[in-house]
């Protein structure tokens, strides 16, 4: 399959998006699914991400923004759950940690959100990352936890009136510039999976997303694979993205 979105990316790397934002969803219902404990759904969330993640590179993707763990989710989960999810965090940022891809490819991977509500042995695992990957800069990586669109746009404004921007001097260009992704560009495609019962964004990227084309998906996360992505970016180029005019 890589060398089927390598052929892509050469014949259609001008048309393919630059920044993809990534919902997955469906971890738990697919666990339910297979009569299994929901953590193992998690788990197999977190293995398909990593199966897939460096096709999205293959495929010349430079921006990647994955949806980890929203706010939302986090005040839902049961402590436990949580528990476990910080445990898969914590075993995602070792894997890539120990991945000699992560160095050859010069992946920037970055954490983002309201980090200050992980738990202390989290953030310092993250932020081990952080420090791991911050002069690469070839292809990049945001996972977003703690995280809720709304929020972020409010933090933005919050660290303006803290910084006594000039409200006449404020634009578009000066809000990109306080949100979590400043460092990213907007995002160009949304592929969700798990969308059994209309089609929602969930507060993701809420600025980032306003030109963005949408893919969504029934199958669930785990039941994602490059072979969907192929699809997904076929379907993509094929789109007439006007962004207004």
């Amino acid at each position: 399959m890589s060398s089927k979105l390598l052929e892509l990316r050469k014949a259609m790397g001008d048309k393919l998006p630059k920044h993809v934002g990534v919902i997955p969803d469906g971890n738990r219902r697919w666990a339910r699914s297979q009569n299994l404990d929901i953590k193992l759904g998690h788990l197999r969330g977190y293995e398909t991400l990593k199966d897939v993640i460096y096709a999205f590179f293959d495929a010349g993707i430079k921006y990647l923004t994955v949806y980890a763990l929203s706010l939302e989710n986090a005040k839902k989960r049961s402590e436990r759950e949580l528990e476990y999810i910080y445990k898969i965090i914590i075993k995602a940022v070792d894997a890539i940690l120990a991945e000699d891809i992560v160095v050859e490819e010069k992946v920037r991977f970055r954490v983002l959100g309201r980090l200050s509500l992980l738990p202390p042995e989290v953030r310092a695992k993250i932020e081990e990352l952080h420090d791991f990957t911050k002069d690469f800069d070839q292809n990049f990586v945001n996972v977003l936890i703690m995280y809720d669109g709304q929020s972020e746009i409010a933090d933005a404004v919050k660290n303006m009136i803290n910084n006594n921007v000039d409200p006449e001097c404020i634009d578009r260009n000066t809000v990109k510039q306080y949100l979590y992704t400043k460092d990213s560009p907007e995002v160009d495609y949304i592929i969700r999976t798990g969308m059994e019962d209309g089609a929602r964004i969930s507060g993701f990227c809420l600025w980032d997303a306003s030109y963005a084309e949408f893919k969504f998906r029934n199958e669930y996360w785990p039941e994602y694979s490059a072979e969907l992505l192929l699809q997904d970016l076929n379907d993509y180029v094929e789109r007439n993205r006007r962004k207004g005019k």
